[in-house]
């Protein structure tokens, strides 16, 4: 019995032990598995944590050189500040109602837990989060909104992480720079701005408090969805602060008594600008090598050349149907403004509601019909030695098979390159290329960038294969105004990143010498022809202004245009616009030609010149001798003659006529003879001419011919009168 017991006692103690052993071990196990989850909690959040996601992203802001508003440039709408630009009153109102142990815990704050769901039952309302600012700093940056344990324990691990490796101050300075206000306004600036249209460092206290209010629901606090709620939020938050300290009772009341008095806020937006913030993002991409992503999060300030002025004007006026005649309603327009003296892009349009992602029109390539006359035919020749006013042809003729008309039909024989141009004559346009070359025309286009691969002399009607954009034909010839240097547009003055450095571009703007000052002052005279009684006369501007027309044909619709062009000069702007439609078919034309756009453009010089005075007339540049004005020769079909008495001969006779108002004319006067009329004098600029040696009873008859000294030109004879002694 005795061993019986013994051995029942070995066997429990045995028991015993391999239970305490049991115990111990899982005890053991349960602690060490504990101590792992707290150590990976404690250390592991750095697996959590993106050091790329603390760069948050930025908005790039685009100003004029005068600090006015030009556009931004985001995925994010957000303006980063530092703590110290933030008042203490407004991170005390986001303390107050999203974490007021903010200071004290180290990440996570389990008692806030229990007494924010405690508040919140007692003011039926979302007073005070559970989660602190760190975790919802780390849920925004690391997490998403998904609601799991595993989530919740990921964020408890990076908030622990960014309080180990942040210090409280940064940690507050990233979440009210990160935070939603809704409508896309991410942090306390930009919301500062957008709610109030003031910088964050200027918020009161009840702005502060109503934009603290937001954070727990954005689209449901935003005054501009409900401003009852707002206002009662923001009531809350005051409370909040009367609670932790921040406020007394009468501060807080006289705080709630004040209205929200945010800014009103329009739905139009400003739709006049996306055109040229394109041209911006593709200047940026290539001169200084900054991708659109890049310029989008990395909260550049980007100063530029847009001139707000002609900006807006070419956009508003651009809406006008008055101004645009086409089969469908859908033409399509694109502008250039380019500044004559500095080469600064002032403004630019893509298209007639142009959003960015559209196609913009203003750097596709059109056909430009017969705006590539100057450029690759008469600036050529003038650099070549020809002059304005010497004599080009204007007939019908066949160059291996290629054969041109005038769009009017009418050929002078021999015509001035001054009148050529003038009257946009298509026949000595080719006429001209073939004499001075091709690849003469190609090489001075390729120095203003305009490089095809055509060999025709169809480039003489820009008749080409691929066609060029409004911004190219308009860097073109700026090169006239220029002294003849060309030289490439640009928006950007200078781009500063968001730590204030300046950034470099990889590379200058293209400048080359393309003609001589000479010859291109001499164009800008022909070109000011076009306009006073050329193909440009259309629409109304009585200031400066030189330009070209240009208009291509339907190839599916004969008699209507397919591509309507008007390039200006002003003294202090060049200008280019484009009509057409995206697609070409039977069914798209224009119905008419250049006539537009040179309308549509002095309308836009003409309202310009309401705000900035533009000039009356061209100055010649100095050094360069000054292109006279065209002479006009009359036809003289009054010319009288009349006996006079006195001095030594006793009988002498007197022509006379109506001369033209240009002196600078010379008529040579003639009297008949047997064989060749003889020349009896030459008299300029008036209608008078003595006749001295007369026979007494003689008859003679005399006549008058125009003569032009600039082209060395005669004009049609006068009619022919008679003088004799017993003249009726």
């Amino acid at each position: 019995m005795k061993k019986q017991t013994i051995i029942q006692d070995l066997y429990h103690y045995i028991k015993m032990r391999t239970w305490l052993k049991v115990l111990v071990i899982s005890l053991s196990a349960v602690f060490l598995i504990s101590l792992s989850l707290f150590l990976f909690i404690i250390y592991g959040g750095g697996l959590i944590v993106d050091e790329e996601a603390l760069v948050l992203p930025a908005t790039t802001s685009v100003v004029t050189e005068d600090e006015e508003y030009a556009g931004r440039l985001f995925t994010q709408n957000r303006s980063l500040v530092s703590l110290d630009e933030i008042p203490e009153h407004v991170q005390k109102a986001f303390i107050a109602v999203e974490d007021e142990r903010f200071y004290s815990h180290a990440g996570v704050d389990f008692r806030s837990v229990v007494r924010a769901m405690y508040r919140d039952l007692i003011a039926f309302d979302k007073v005070e989060g559970a989660s602190t600012i760190t975790q919802q700093l780390a849920k925004n940056l690391f997490l998403d909104n998904t609601q799991s344990w595993m989530r919740k324990t990921k964020e408890v691990m990076a908030s622990i992480y960014l309080e180990r490796h942040y210090t409280k101050d940064d940690i507050l300075e990233l979440y009210l720079n990160e935070v939603y206000f809704a409508h896309g306004i991410f942090g306390v600036d930009a919301a500062a701005e957008y709610f109030f249209n003031k910088p964050v460092g200027d918020l009161s206290i009840s702005e502060g408090a109503m934009l603290a209010g937001m954070v727990k629901g954005p689209n449901m606090y935003s005054p501009y969805v409900d401003e009852e709620r707002a206002l009662n939020r923001r009531n809350l938050v005051l409370a909040q602060m009367e609670r932790t300290n921040v406020l007394d009772t009468n501060e807080r009341l006289a705080l709630q008594g004040q209205s929200l008095n945010v800014t009103p806020q329009s739905s139009d937006g400003v739709p006049w600008i996306d055109d040229y913030l394109e041209a911006v993002i593709r200047e940026a991409e290539d001169r200084f090598l900054l991708t659109r992503e890049e310029l989008q999060r990395g909260g550049y300030t980007v100063t530029v050349h847009m001139d707000t002025v002609a900006q807006q004007t070419a956009y508003d006026l651009m809406q006008d149907d008055a101004f645009f005649y086409g089969s469908t309603d859908d033409v399509e327009a694109a502008f250039t403004m380019i500044d004559a003296k500095t080469g600064h892009l002032s403004a630019v349009i893509g298209g007639r509601d142009y959003k960015i992602g559209d196609e913009h029109r203003a750097f596709n390539a059109h056909q430009p019909g017969s705006v590539m006359k100057p450029l690759a035919v008469y600036g050529p020749a003038l650099e070549e030695g020809y002059t304005p006013y010497q004599f080009v042809d204007d007939e019908q003729n066949d160059f291996d098979g290629y054969r041109v008309q005038n769009v009017d039909q009418v050929y002078d024989g021999d015509v001035t390159m001054y009148d050529a141009l003038a009257r946009s004559k298509n026949t000595s346009a080719v006429w001209l290329l073939d004499q001075i070359g091709v690849s003469t025309g190609k090489n001075y286009l390729e120095k203003m960038n305009l490089t095809l691969p055509d060999e025709g002399l169809s480039i003489a009607l820009g008749g080409i294969e691929q066609g060029f954009s409004p911004i190219q034909i308009a860097e073109g010839y700026r090169t006239f105004i220029n002294n003849g240097q060309f030289q490439e547009s640009y928006t950007i003055k200078h781009i500063v990143d968001r730590d204030g450095n300046e950034v470099e571009p990889t590379h200058s703007v293209k400048q080359e010498q393309v003609f001589s000052p000479q010859a291109s002052w001499d164009m800008v005279r022909m070109l000011e022809g076009v306009v006073n009684e050329g193909t440009a006369q259309a629409g109304d501007f009585n200031k400066a202004l030189a330009g070209k027309t240009g208009t291509t044909e339907h190839p599916h619709a004969p008699g209507n245009a397919k591509d309507a062009w008007f390039t200006g000069l002003t003294p202090e702007y060049v200008t280019t616009l484009w009509m057409g439609y995206d697609r070409s078919d039977a069914d798209h034309y224009l119905t008419r030609g250049s006539a537009a756009p040179t309308e549509l453009t002095k309308a836009i010089l003409t309202e310009i010149d309401q705000q900035q005075t533009l000039s009356e007339t061209f100055t010649s540049p100095d050094g360069i001798k000054d292109l006279p004005e065209p002479i006009r020769l009359p036809n003289v079909d009054d010319l009288e003659v009349d006996h006079t008495f006195g001095g030594w001969r006793l009988i002498r006779g007197e022509l006379t006529w109506t001369p033209a108002e240009d002196e600078r004319i010379e008529y040579h006067v003639y009297q008949e003879q047997p064989g060749d009329d003889e020349l009896l004098g030459t008299v300029e600029g008036t209608g008078t001419f003595n006749l001295n040696d007369m026979g007494l009873f003689s008859e003679n008859h005399y006549y008058v011919i125009p003569y032009n000294p600039l082209t060395e030109e005669y004009g049609n004879p006068s009619n022919t009168v008679r003088l004799s002694l017993f003249n009726e």
